[in-house]
């Protein structure tokens, strides 16, 4: 039996899995718009959906489940309410907030163009920095992502994301915030 002190070894994401409501419409956004291949399709046993995954890059896959019986999303709980640039960021605990996929630096403005050709509404190119607002007017040293948001057909937040500059765990700049310990926070 391993010690636990031993630490797991990743090699990144194998899957992340949501649910939509139309696995063809899905099918169609992630192949078409986005460009990620289909690699597998699992019709689920005794009619209860289907899992399909599609290839995001780097050996990671996004995954859909289709339930013929899926209560409906619940904005604000079961996700965010909509993109930052639209209404709160925030959602449930437990909740699945946005899927970012890590995208070339040099490609962010063409992708932005290729979402609006293809007709889907997105955030202006986002220069997150440490500042009060987090935020930046221009790309600066402090500048540490970039990122521009969207939806998919079922409201789910998608995110294109890049690094501008390597992080440092022992960095006082990059890491130094201590996390909040909020035991009985927000409970009735």
């Amino acid at each position: 039996m391993a010690s636990t002190s031993e630490r797991f070894e990743f090699g990144g994401i194998n899957h992340l899995a949501l649910v939509c409501r139309d696995m063809e419409r899905t099918v169609d956004f992630y192949s078409r718009v986005l460009g990620m291949p289909l690699v597998k399709t699992i019709e689920l046993p005794a009619g209860m959906g289907q899992h399909f995954f599609f290839d995001c890059g780097g050996g990671d896959c996004l995954a859909f489940f289709w339930f013929p019986d899926a209560p409906d999303r619940v904005p604000g709980v079961s996700g965010p309410a909509g993109r930052p640039d639209q209404a709160s960021l925030t959602s449930a605990v437990g909740s699945m907030n946005h899927v970012a996929f890590t995208v070339a630096p040099d490609r962010m403005e063409a992708y932005r163009d290729r979402l609006l050709a293809s007709g889907v509404d997105c955030t202006e190119i986002a220069n997150h920095d440490d500042s009060e607002w987090g935020i930046a007017d221009t790309v600066h040293p402090g500048v540490f992502i970039r990122s521009l948001y969207f939806t998919d057909p079922d409201g789910i937040l998608l995110e294109f994301a890049c690094w501008t500059r390597p992080f440092d765990a022992h960095s006082t700049d990059d890491a130094a915030l201590r996390p909040v310990h909020a035991a009985g926070a927000g409970r009735a």
